[in-house]
C-alpha cells in the first residue's frame, strides 16, 4: 500500500507496504527508510517531446537529465551532488557577506576544498556517461587555482562562477552541432542516440516509454525509432494521435483512447 495523508492508497500483490506521512518520512513496511532507497528500484527511459530541450534548451536542462540519468545507478554520485549543491548555497551566501565587509575571504576554505572534492567526482562521472556518446562535454573543472583566478569576479557578483554547476554538452549530429544545423527530425534522432545510451546504462532492459515521437520523423528515420522497438527484448509503450505512423510493429497490443 502507498498512501499520502489518506488521500489514496494502492496495495500490491507483494504484501508491501509503504507509508507516505505529510511530514515526507518513508516506512516500508514500518520500518523508516530514506528516499534515496527508493532510487533505481524501478528503472524506466522517457522519451518525450520536452526531451527535444537536450538539443536547444538552457545547458540547465542537459545538466539536471545527466544527473537524473547518473542518480539511478550510482548513490556515491547522488550524496556527491547533494552535498555539492548545499555546499554551493552556503559558499555563495558567503561571498555575498564578503562583498558586503560582514565576512572574510579565509571563511571559504572549507567550502572551496568541499566544492573541489565532491565536483571531482561529478565531473568524472558526468565525463565517463557522456565519452560513449556524439557529443562535447565543456566541462566547468572546479580548482584552488580557477577559484583564485576568479576571486574578485565571484565576490563582486556573490556567484560561484567555475564547477560543475556550469557544466554543459553539445549534441552531435554527423559531427556537427544537431542544434545549430540539424533538421528537426535530425534533432530527435540525435535525443533518441541519448535515450539509446541512457538504456545501455541503466541495463536490465529498462521500461521503455516513447510519447509521441513519430509526428515529426520522415520514414527512413521513423523506421530506425521502429527497428528499435522491435528489437528491443523489455518493455515498450508508445503513444501517437495518428495510429498509422505506428506501421510494421510486431507482437503488440493496440490500445486506443
Amino acid at each position: 500500500m502507498i498512501s499520502y495523508g489518506q488521500q489514496f492508497s494502492i496495495v500490491s500483490s507483494e504484501n508491501l507496504q509503504v507509508t507516505i506521512t505529510d511530514r515526507k518520512k518513508f516506512e516500508v513496511n514500518g520500518i523508516p527508510r530514506r528516499l534515496i532507497d527508493f532510487v533505481g528500484n524501478m528503472r524506466a527511459v522517457l522519451f518525450a517531446p520536452q526531451d527535444m530541450e537536450l538539443v536547444s534548451g538552457s545547458p540547465g536542462y542537459r545538466r539536471r537529465y545527466l544527473d537524473f540519468v547518473i542518480t539511478q545507478t550510482d548513490r556515491e554520485y547522488r550524496r556527491c551532488l547533494i552535498s555539492y549543491e548545499k555546499g554551493l548555497r552556503q559558499r555563495n551566501k558567503l561571498l555575498s557577506l564578503i562583498r558586503d565587509g560582514l565576512a572574510q575571504r579565509h571563511q571559504l576554505y572549507f567550502w572551496d576544498h568541499l566544492l573541489i572534492k565532491d565536483g571531482e567526482y561529478l565531473t568524472l562521472a558526468r565525463q565517463k556517461y557522456l565519452q560513449a556518446l556524439p557529443t562535447i562535454y565543456d566541462k566547468s573543472i572546479v580548482t584552488v587555482e580557477r577559484l583564485k583566478q576568479y576571486e574578485i569576479e565571484e565576490v563582486a557578483s556573490a556567484t560561484t562562477l567555475v564547477g560543475p554547476h556550469r557544466d554543459d554538452f553539445q549534441v552531435l549530429y554527423q559531427d556537427r552541432d544537431v542544434s545549430k544545423y540539424g533538421s528537426r527530425g535530425q534533432q530527435r534522432m540525435s535525443v533518441l542516440k541519448l535515450k539509446q545510451q541512457e538504456i545501455e546504462y541503466l541495463g536490465g532492459q529498462p521500461l521503455l516509454l516513447l510519447d509521441d515521437i513519430f509526428s515529426e520523423l520522415d520514414h527512413h528515420h521513423r523506421e530506425e525509432v521502429m527497428k528499435l522497438v522491435n528489437d528491443y527484448e523489455g518493455q515498450v509503450i508508445a503513444t501517437t494521435a495518428d495510429e498509422h505512423l505506428l506501421p510494421n510493429l510486431t507482437d503488440c497490443n493496440l490500445i486506443r483512447l
